[in-house]
């Protein structure tokens, strides 16, 4: 899938990935695609949580060794 920015969060915990992410969020155009690495597990619960407070879309969400991905699509 293809990302307008992407968002490398990895080794961080709670809620800088959230944190990075809403910056990411703030700099693209409604409709864009934001791609999200991380690593902390708690993000499984917090990125949907997150988006859909926000409205955003999660399109796609991954694992490979032990990196989550997520794309996340601006409301």
């Amino acid at each position: 899938m293809k990302a307008d920015k992407v968002v490398d969060a990895k080794g961080l915990a709670c809620p800088m990935p959230i944190v990075r992410t809403k910056k990411a969020m703030d700099s693209v155009a409604s409709g864009e695609v934001v791609e999200i690495h991380v690593t902390d597990k708690g993000a499984l619960a917090d990125f949907p949580a997150w988006a859909n407070a926000g409205g955003h879309t999660i399109l796609e969400q991954s694992e490979d060794a032990g990196v989550f991905k997520f794309y996340i699509k601006k409301a």
